[in-house]
């Protein structure tokens, strides 16, 4: 059973339709980039799988779970990073993982580990004990990634991950992607950034005006397309 299944799913905002009867599903183990321009319909589709938006139509279930129907039971499997998500500011790093910490965790030691092990992923040494308003965009993306994944979930919910990163920064938000994957936890990325998603995924789908347009491995894709890359294989797939 695929951990992510996505059947026929559609979003209406009034009379504009945003999703259009998409579908894709994700394994364990597995990076699956959903990928496309600004106004695709990327991030409507990681809202509704992350429980925060309503569809208008079609299913998705992570683990079996229908997230309508069982939201809360689907929120505890999960982890979603949204694109232009923040941290609290005047908080230390490491007061905000503590924090957090008690948000996901039953006990004190669970709490204990999960801040152990967000440490471990920030990689930010002595400055997770420094104010997070002194932090570097890149800073704050590796200590806000940190918080999405310290308490394992079986599918991270990552939205455009490293936007706005220089590359040294990026290069370490992938690194930690990559990581948390060969644990066998699955990631769902969106991104306009078709050489990270090239490096990263396993397998993607391209959406273009709320459909899904082309979808598979991208060694696979390129080939069938008989192009270098998946900037490529995207202009051809909506042509």
């Amino acid at each position: 059973m695929p951990i992510l299944e996505v059947n026929s799913l559609f979003k209406n905002y009034g009379k504009v339709q945003a999703l259009k009867g998409i579908s894709f599903f994700a394994e364990e183990g597995e990076i699956f980039g959903l990928i496309g321009p600004n106004g695709a319909g990327k991030t409507t589709t990681l809202r509704i799988i992350s429980t925060l938006l309503t569809p208008s139509g079609g299913e998705v279930k992570v683990l079996g779970l229908d997230v309508q129907k069982d939201a809360s039971k689907v929120r505890k499997f999960i982890s979603y990073l949204p694109e232009e998500a923040g941290a609290y500011r005047n908080l230390r790093g490491i007061d905000y993982l503590k924090l957090m910490a008690q948000l996901y965790s039953d006990n004190k030691k669970e709490a204990e580990m999960m801040v152990s092990r967000a440490i471990e992923i920030a990689n930010l040494g002595d400055r997770i004990y420094s104010k997070v308003s002194t932090y570097s965009k890149g800073m704050t993306r590796k200590l806000l990634l940190a918080r999405a994944l310290m308490h394992e979930p079986k599918l991270a919910i990552l939205d455009e991950p490293t936007s706005g990163l220089d590359v040294l920064n990026a290069h370490e938000i992938r690194k930690i992607i990559k990581d948390f994957a060969k644990e066998g936890k699955t990631v769902l990325l969106s991104s306009h950034n078709m050489l990270e998603v090239e490096y990263l995924c396993d397998r993607v789908a391209f959406i273009h005006e709320g459909q899904i347009v082309e979808q598979g491995r991208p060694e696979e894709l390129k080939k069938k397309y008989g192009v270098k890359n998946l900037e490529e294989v995207f202009v051809e797939a909506v042509k």
